[in-house]
């Protein structure tokens, strides 16, 4: 039995959880849950995203790490070996989950570092297709990575194995466009189970709220929600927002369609789109617009107005 666990968690680090996100993902296309938004350049974009950091970046990073560490650390090969399983996957959870808390949260409250995540957020669907979508400079600056070769290398690897597992479903399953946590807020019997779970862990109302457009419909929330696998974080943290309901819209609200190579490649390649963030000389940070219908005359025209800022860009938080 643990041999057919372990080796299901093997193959998820491996092959497993691409074939998974590519059911899922097939699934949500056949269902139409992404939409007409979801054209030729975003579908290039997601792709690229989801397949240079598994067979360029990762693999590069892995290689040269488990090259560098035994020469930086000589003695300290399996040093934590003696770790219990349980502690180190605890450990493991709480280290990676946590920095990347962190990691995720300074690019929506530091403006210089917003358009470095910004690709994450121009989608305007949720699913499985845009779960990997990043900026190819915030995936190589991704902590994670970097701490799975150390932790090998320190004898932490067989913890690893499950921790990085357990973590990719949730967070992959929290971006899905299929809302499986809906039943617990619906069944009346499973609300304190549903209390405990989106307090724990992402699921698609808590996460979805943070890749709306908006957050002027209090369900909304992109300047927090930060949590990946554990949302715990952000309820520790002051960050969290639990609603039970689900966004109508998602994305930027200013988002023209910037050039997927753009997007993957900032500041290497700029965005054509002008007045962009990701344009030559556009704005770090460039305030989200909302469409507001006004009675003029008795005739209803559309006005586009800044949103409410409280003297900061309304992306982030003072």
């Amino acid at each position: 039995m643990i041999q057919f666990i372990e080796a299901i968690f093997e193959n998820l680090n491996t092959w497993g959880l691409a074939v998974l996100t590519l059911i899922v993902g097939i699934a949500e296309f056949s269902l139409g849950l992404y939409g007409k938004e979801w054209n030729r350049n975003e579908k290039i974009l997601d792709l690229a995203c989801y397949a240079l950091p598994r067979l360029v970046t990762r693999p590069l990073v892995a290689y040269f790490g488990l090259k560098l560490v035994p020469f930086v650390l000589p003695h300290a090969k399996d040093a934590f070996e003696w770790v219990p399983f349980f502690w180190g996957f605890v450990i493991i959870c709480i280290y990676d989950d946590l920095t990347q808390y962190w990691y995720h949260r300074l690019h929506h409250e530091i403006p210089w570092l917003w358009r470095f995540h910004r690709t994450h957020h121009s989608a305007s669907y949720m699913g499985m297709a845009m779960a990997s979508r990043q900026n190819i400079i915030y995936t190589i600056f991704f902590s994670q990575t970097y701490l799975t070769v150390i932790l090998v290398y320190l004898g932490l690897g067989y913890p690893a194995l499950f921790a990085k597992g357990i973590k990719s479903l949730i967070t992959k399953m929290a971006h899905s466009s299929i809302k499986w946590d809906k039943p617990f807020y619906e069944k009346k019997w499973l609300h304190p189970l549903a209390w405990i779970l989106e307090r724990t862990i992402s699921t698609p109302a808590t996460h979805h709220a943070h890749h709306a457009d908006t957050t002027d419909d209090g369900i909304g929330y992109y300047k927090g929600n930060f949590g990946n696998m554990f949302f715990l974080w952000d309820v520790i943290f002051g960050t969290a927002l639990i609603t039970r309901q689900y966004p109508k819209s998602y994305g930027i609200s200013h988002y023209e369609g910037d050039e997927w190579y753009a997007q993957l490649l900032w500041p290497l390649l700029k965005s054509s789109v002008p007045g962009s963030e990701l344009a030559a000389h556009g704005p770090m940070v460039r305030e989200d617009i909302q469409a507001n219908e006004v009675e003029v005359n008795n005739t209803k025209e559309e006005v586009t107005a800044p949103l409410e800022t409280d003297g900061i860009q309304p992306r982030f938080t003072a």
